[in-house]
């Protein structure tokens, strides 16, 4: 279950950008399309993978399991998730957006960190520690244009 859910996410993703270029004309349009999918996607999938399969997901990341640290953290994914919808489906400006997507890649930032620490300091080389920074490296890039043209 944890991998189709890593597979949702890169797909919601993936579905975002295309749409986010093929619809949107300004940078204002395809940041406003593309935060849903990929807050949502990333957001929304880690919270249910938090709140339902907390055992697996620890597990599959050779993390610690049960804690009320994993599940505090898959209630921001929660609430970030909400947010970006309330965000697109009340039609807020593209500064609502820039705000979300920085705080969300911040918080991306400072667990790919965190995953790379792992992965030295304690020898954690498992897919997920390994994969995360480039991953977050990527997922900033791709909010790096329509962020700064709007800027």
């Amino acid at each position: 279950m944890i991998k189709l859910l890593e597979i949702l996410r890169f797909t919601g993703c993936g579905v975002g950008v295309f749409l986010a270029y093929y619809y949107g004309e300004t940078p204002e349009e395809i940041l406003r399309i593309m935060t849903p999918w990929f807050v949502g996607s990333v957001a929304g999938l880690s919270a249910v993978e938090g709140l339902f399969f907390s055992g697996q997901a620890a597990a599959e990341k050779g993390f610690e399991q049960g804690s009320n640290y994993q599940r505090q953290n898959a209630f921001w994914f929660l609430a970030t998730a909400i947010v970006s919808l309330i965000i697109f489906f009340a039609g807020w400006n593209e500064y609502a957006n820039i705000s979300l997507v920085l705080v969300f890649c911040s918080f991306l930032l400072l667990s790919a960190a965190n995953h790379a620490y792992s992965m030295i300091a304690d020898k954690n080389t498992t897919w997920q520690n390994v994969i995360r920074p480039l991953l977050t490296a990527l997922l900033t890039l791709v909010f790096w244009f329509p962020v700064a043209a709007i800027l």
